[in-house]
């Protein structure tokens, strides 16, 4: 349950930060004039907090994301991104039948730290729906490289790699 109200929590600060940079956000390009009515999306620096999913961890893990949108065309932006996501858990080394024979043999931390870098494509069905211009609705892509490190506990003599097979491809998709 405690779960449930950190996610719903970050997801309301989402959906309101958005609405507030949006809001703040000049409509207007320059050298271009804009059209009434027709809201410009780029041009706008984003921060995202949420729930991310890393493959091997199997489960969902706090995630940041920072983004800079810049228009492309009507309705459509691209945003350089960079995010950021760890995780800390512990593994047992050793055979568990068998706990008392070598005491090397326990459960070892390691914290798993996962930083993907790439593009985002944005689309926004606002002016498509009709939507409140306090309102974004959109859907969005993002593609790029996670970069991962695995930090063990001193004293684990295990596969430290283990962890770090995934593949580095970095692909998202947000509503």
């Amino acid at each position: 349950m405690k779960k449930i109200f950190i996610a719903t929590a970050c997801l309301l600060s989402l959906i309101s930060y958005k609405t507030w940079a949006q809001n703040q956000a000049p409509n207007y390009v320059i050298e271009e004039k804009v059209k009434p009515g027709v809201e410009k999306y780029g041009n706008t620096l984003n921060l995202g907090a949420g729930l991310g999913y890393y493959g091997n961890i199997g489960i969902l893990t706090p995630a940041v994301m920072l983004n800079y949108e810049i228009d492309i065309f009507r309705d459509f932006t691209l945003a350089p991104f960079i995010g950021a996501s760890t995780f800390q858990d512990s593994y047992y080394w050793g055979n568990p039948n068998l706990p008392n024979t070598d005491p090397s043999y326990r459960y070892y931390n390691y914290r798993e730290t996962v930083i993907p870098v790439g593009a985002k494509g944005t689309y926004y069905f606002d002016e498509w729906l009709h939507v409140n211009p306090k309102w974004d609705l959109y859907l969005a892509t993002s593609v790029g490289f996670a970069f991962k490190t695995v930090v063990w506990e001193n004293g684990y003599n295990g596969n430290s790699g283990a962890y770090q097979a995934v593949n580095p491809l970095y692909v998202a998709m947000h509503i």
